[in-house]
């Protein structure tokens, strides 16, 4: 069976105007989830322009505009939220998914109705979010829900339903979890129970690195799709905390791809970074940097 051709990247010119952008409002006091993981499908599909961004935020405008009232618990905001995304729009997600960069993409899953978990889940809190809905992401290992009510740890009111917690899978339609469901959610991801840790507030940064995470692992199952690995990474060392081994992780791809120059520099500037934690180490990479210039030769 033959898949779909993923989609193409930006020009240089446009692709260092999105990471421009894509830097900014990472750092920014307020980071916002939409703009950010449509940045991300910018770079991804080429053919996403200014006014395709903006369509895209008008879509989610759109669907929050058609919740038909303002529910007064947790549990209504799922409900309305299942109603309206799941039933009505049919946004869903199977495994064949997986198998598609577009499942990655905000933009294309708006567009197909599909994708990952995490995009899904970025679909129901950004379309909740607009709404007025007490809404937050749960980035249980190996499969990302939705929470509606207040956020663990935070005061409960006094209202009815106002300390009640509902999580929901946007993947299943936006099937409510009740009883032991995120158990048997980590449990077929793990194999490892459930803690309360797990069920803590995603921060719209932490959602994104999961989304370039996704990207990354997509490619490297794909040789041929590289440079896609290559710009996820990229965008990834742009958020104001990376794990330092990225840059390793970048070098070894450049040599990869046959960048040698260039991956040899990066290989050496990692070098002295971990030099200063440690020298053992760093001297291997600059024998892997060594390695790398060779094979100019």
């Amino acid at each position: 069976m033959r898949h779909p051709r993923p989609p193409q990247p930006p020009p240089p010119e446009r692709s260092a105007e999105l990471r421009r952008r894509f830097a900014e409002e990472a750092r920014s006091e307020r980071p916002d989830l939409s703009t950010l993981c449509l940045l991300v499908g910018a770079e991804g599909d080429g053919s996403l322009d200014e006014s395709g961004l903006d369509a895209a935020q008008v879509e989610l405008d759109r669907l929050a505009g058609e919740l038909p009232f303002r529910p007064g618990t947790p549990r209504a905001w799922a409900v309305a939220l299942r109603d309206l995304l799941g039933e009505r729009y049919g946004f869903h997600g199977v495994a064949a998914d997986y198998r598609r960069l577009e499942s990655s993409l905000l933009h294309a899953v708006l567009r197909r109705r599909r994708g990952l978990p995490i995009l899904l889940s970025v679909v129901w809190m950004e379309v909740a979010r607009r709404a007025g809905a007490p809404v937050y992401g749960v980035a249980l290992p190996g499969h990302f829900v939705v929470g509606f009510g207040a956020e663990p740890g935070l005061a409960s009111g006094a209202a009815a339903g106002v300390g009640e917690r509902v999580l929901v899978d946007p993947f299943d339609g936006g099937r409510l979890l009740s009883g032991n469901d995120a158990e048997v959610l980590v449990a077929g991801a793990t194999g490892a129970g459930l803690t309360p840790s797990m069920l803590e507030p995603a921060a719209p940064l932490d959602v994104v690195t999961r989304v370039l995470n996704n990207v990354r692992a997509w490619a490297a199952g794909r040789p041929e799709q590289s440079a896609v690995g290559l710009w996820a990474i990229e965008l990834a060392l742009l958020l104001p905390s990376h794990p330092a081994r990225l840059r390793y992780e970048r070098a070894r791809l450049l040599v990869e791809r046959g960048e040698f120059t260039a991956g040899a520099a990066a290989l050496e500037a990692y070098a002295e970074v971990v030099g200063a934690v440690d020298e053992a180490v760093a001297e291997e990479v600059r024998g892997e940097a060594r390695a790398a210039r060779a094979l100019l030769n």
